[in-house]
């Protein structure tokens, strides 16, 4: 069923792309949206990793990382029976993660100072768990698309003021209208696409590491750290909050309706459910070697 929403809303999302470029240029301008969505889709699905990790500032972890980060991946990837992804550092305070990539093969994890700093061992695989559950599912790619399409409608409903075949179809006020429902309802198309994806990759995440109790006590510890320190390049970059585990945005206010992620309280909720349910893993966390950070220390290696 999962799949099957996404599938139905990464439609409407499309659609509403066309639909509005139809308003904006009639036949015209409907042939001409669809044309850029399939380029969109097409360009996003090839680069949304190298997207990402630049504007986060992301640096790649070598593989005799003295945190033993690289590790730790590898023997997750190989319980969740998943190519090795690429191991990238974000250096910010902020405790959070993401994984992105077009496909397993083409993937990567993303993982914060601040992540390292604030959790154990057994909290930081259950986080790095949960970002192959994404990788797994194929979210990482599907995000980064809803992501670009959310963008571009808002950007086409801009400027619908200025093509004249959308003032005679809508009139000046369902002009002005569509200038500001189309991206609401982008966003909120967006929103449920993500927060459909979160619940399954908990719930895979949790497989992966063996124990559910990891992930809900990690992210109970990355929501407070999440609700008080900033994450600069988050904040100038909003549509690809929804990648994160946790929302990384705080510092300017934002209507709960178009959060990016479920309640962290239902999240957790449906991980306690999970004990006593999941399967062992073939390598329990408790023997994945992983060197925290001091936070006085000089920058990571």
């Amino acid at each position: 069923m999962g799949y099957t929403k996404t599938a139905i809303l990464m439609a409407a999302m499309t659609a509403l792309f066309v639909g509005i470029g139809y308003l904006l240029g009639g036949s015209g301008g409907l042939v001409i949206a669809f044309v850029v969505a399939l380029a969109m889709n097409a360009f996003t699905w090839w680069n949304s990793d190298k997207m990402v990790l630049r504007m986060h500032n992301a640096q790649p972890v070598a593989p005799n990382d003295r945190m033993g980060l690289h590790a730790m991946v590898t023997e997750l990837a190989r319980n969740a029976n998943l190519p090795m992804p690429a191991v990238y550092l974000i250096d910010t305070p902020q405790p959070n993660a993401f994984a992105t990539g077009r496909n397993p093969s083409h993937a990567a994890v993303a993982v914060t100072s601040g992540l390292l700093q604030t959790l154990d061992r057994d909290q930081v695989a259950a986080v790095v768990a949960h970002e192959l559950a994404h990788i797994k599912n194929h979210d990482t790619a599907i995000m980064t698309v809803t992501a670009t399409f959310a963008g571009a409608i808002s950007m086409l409903a801009n400027f619908a003021l200025f093509f004249g075949g959308s003032r005679e179809r809508l009139g000046i006020i369902g002009t002005i209208a569509m200038m500001f429902l189309a991206p609401v309802a982008a966003a909120l198309v967006q929103m449920a696409i993500s927060r459909s994806r979160e619940y399954e990759a908990d719930r895979i995440g949790a497989e992966i590491c063996g124990n559910p109790m990891w992930l809900a006590s990690a992210l109970e510890q990355i929501q407070k750290g999440a609700a008080r320190i900033d994450n600069p390049a988050a904040e100038r970059n909003p549509a690809m909050a929804h990648m994160f585990i946790i929302n990384p945005l705080h510092a300017h206010s934002r209507d709960k309706l178009f959060s990016t992620h479920p309640a962290t309280e239902n999240r957790v909720a449906a991980l306690r459910a999970m004990v006593g349910t999941t399967p062992a893993q073939t390598v329990p966390a408790s023997r994945i070697p992983l060197v925290r950070r001091n936070r006085k220390s000089g920058p990571w290696t």
